[in-house]
C-alpha cells in the first residue's frame, strides 16, 4: 500500500454504478502499488489477510456501499458489492475470504433482524468480526427440513439450544453463528424451524475444525449444549425460520456465485499469462481449446448470476431458477481448476513446495466439493426439472 490516495469513494449523492466503478478502479490503482496477495496456505491466515483488506476498504468507504445506511452502510444495492468484487479481482487482489458468509448472512440479518444487523454488521465490514451459518447436520444435509438441533424456551422467554451443526465454513473462527433450529414438534418439518443469532463465546458452544485433503481447516462442526440465547437474538419470527433460510439462499446462489466468478476470471488470466511464457511443451496451442471452454464456463456463470443479482437489486424473489447458478458455478470451478492441474503438472503433485503451486493445488482440492456444498447437483437438477421446466414427475 502506498500513501493516502487522492481518489475517494463517491458521495452518497452520487452512487451510480458507473461512478462507483470508475472511482474504485482509480483508487485501487493508486492505493496498491503491488498486488495484495494471500498465500492461501491456511484458512486462518486467509481470514487475517481478509481482515486487513476489509479495514482498508471500510476506512475509504468502499465496502459500505451496497448496504443500507440504517446498518452502517452508505446506500446503493447488491450491484455495488458485485462491482467491488469485480474490481478487486481485476486488480489481482483476493477478496476477503470471510465475505463468502457475509454475503449470505448479512442480507438476511438486514431483512429479518435489523437491530442485530445495525449492531454487528459494521464490525464485520471492518474486519473485526466473522460470521458463519449453522444449517447442515450429520443427518440433515440436502433434506434440511429434517434437522434436529432444537431450541426450547425457558421461564424468562430466552432460548436454550442443543444439537450439532456440521460443514460450517469458518465455524472455528467465527464470532457469531446464525443457527437454523427446531422449535416445533419433531415432525413439523419446515413449519417448525426458527433462526437464531448465537454468540460463539457463549457457554456450551464448541467448534472443532474439519481439515480437508488440502491440509486446510476449511470447515468445522459446532456443538451446542444448553446454550442460552437471549430472545432478542431471534432472526425473523418463531417457527418461521424456513422463510429466513429461503431468503438467505437467494444470496448464497447469487452473490457467492458472483464472487467466485470474479475470482475464477482472475485465475484464468493468470493461467493464460503462464501459458504465454511457459515452455513449448505447455504452450497455449496445446491447451487453447480447454482454455476456451473454461472461459465459456465462467462467462455462462457471469451471465446467469448477473440476472440473479439484478433481481436481488430490484427486491424480486429469485425462486428455483437460482439452482441454475449453482450448477453453472460447479461447472466453472471444475473447468478452471482441472485445466490448472494439467497445465501446472508435474509441479502440481503431492510433493509440491512452490507457494503459488500450493495455492493452486489447495484450490483444486476445494473445487471438488463445488457440486456438493450449498445443495448437491442432483438436488439442483431435480428442482430445475420439477419447478422451472415443469417436467413430468417419475
Amino acid at each position: 500500500m502506498i500513501g493516502k490516495s487522492q481518489f475517494q469513494a463517491p458521495s452518497e449523492a452520487d452512487i451510480s454504478l458507473a461512478s462507483f466503478r470508475d472511482h474504485l478502479r482509480r483508487w485501487l490503482q493508486q492505493e496498491f502499488a503491488e498486488p495484495l496477495t494471500d498465500d492461501g496456505h491456511s484458512v486462518e491466515e486467509s481470514t487475517r489477510h481478509g481482515a486487513r483488506l476489509l479495514a482498508q476498504l471500510y476506512e475509504a468507504g468502499w465496502n459500505r456501499f451496497g448496504w443500507p445506511t440504517e446498518v452502517g452502510g452508505l446506500g446503493g444495492d447488491v450491484r455495488h458489492r458485485a462491482v467491488l468484487y469485480d474490481e478487486l479481482c481485476r486488480a489481482n487482489i483476493e477478496p476477503p475470504e470471510q465475505n463468502i458468509i457475509t454475503e449470505v448472512v448479512g442480507p438476511a440479518l438486514v431483512a429479518f433482524a435489523p437491530d442485530i444487523a445495525a449492531e454487528y454488521l459494521p464490525r464485520v465490514l471492518r474486519g473485526r468480526a466473522i460470521l458463519c451459518q449453522g444449517f447442515s447436520e450429520p443427518e440433515s444435509g440436502s433434506d434440511l427440513a429434517s434437522l434436529r438441533c432444537r431450541a426450547t424456551r425457558d421461564s424468562a422467554g430466552d432460548f436454550v439450544l442443543n444439537g450439532q451443526k456440521i460443514w460450517t465454513s469458518f465455524g472455528h473462527l467465527a464470532d457469531h453463528i446464525i443457527v437454523l433450529c427446531r422449535t416445533g414438534a419433531p415432525d413439523s418439518r419446515s413449519r417448525g424451524l426458527t433462526m437464531l443469532f448465537v454468540d460463539m463465546t457463549s457457554p456450551g458452544v464448541e467448534a472443532r475444525p474439519i481439515r480437508f485433503a488440502n491440509g486446510r481447516n476449511e470447515l468445522a462442526e459446532v456443538f451446542f449444549r444448553d446454550v442460552n440465547v437471549p430472545q432478542d437474538r431471534l432472526v425473523g419470527e418463531i417457527d418461521a425460520g424456513w422463510a429466513v433460510a429461503g431468503y438467505l439462499l437467494q444470496f448464497e446462489r447469487g452473490m457467492y456465485a458472483w464472487m467466485r466468478h470474479a475470482m475464477l476470471s482472475n485465475r484464468l488470466r493468470q493461467l493464460a499469462a503462464y501459458l504465454a511464457v511457459s515452455s513449448p511443451d505447455n504452450n497455449t496451442t496445446r491447451y487453447q481449446q480447454r482454455l476456451g471452454e473454461a472461459v465459456l464456463a465462467v462467462a455462462a456463470l457471469r451471465a446467469r448470476s448477473s440476472r440473479t443479482i439484478d433481481a436481488l437489486a430490484q427486491q424480486r424473489t429469485v425462486g428455483p431458477a437460482a439452482s441454475t447458478d449453482k450448477l453453472l458455478l460447479a461447472a466453472a470451478e471444475h473447468a478452471v481448476y482441472d485445466l490448472a492441474r494439467d497445465v501446472l503438472s508435474p509441479a502440481f503433485g503431492l510433493d509440491a513446495t512452490q507457494p503459488d503451486i500450493l495455492r493452486w493445488r489447495n484450490e483444486w482440492f476445494y473445487s471438488r466439493a463445488a457440486s456438493i456444498y450449498g445443495g448437491a447437483a442432483e438436488i439442483q437438477r431435480s428442482i430445475i426439472a420439477d419447478r422451472v421446466l415443469n417436467l413430468p414427475r417419475e
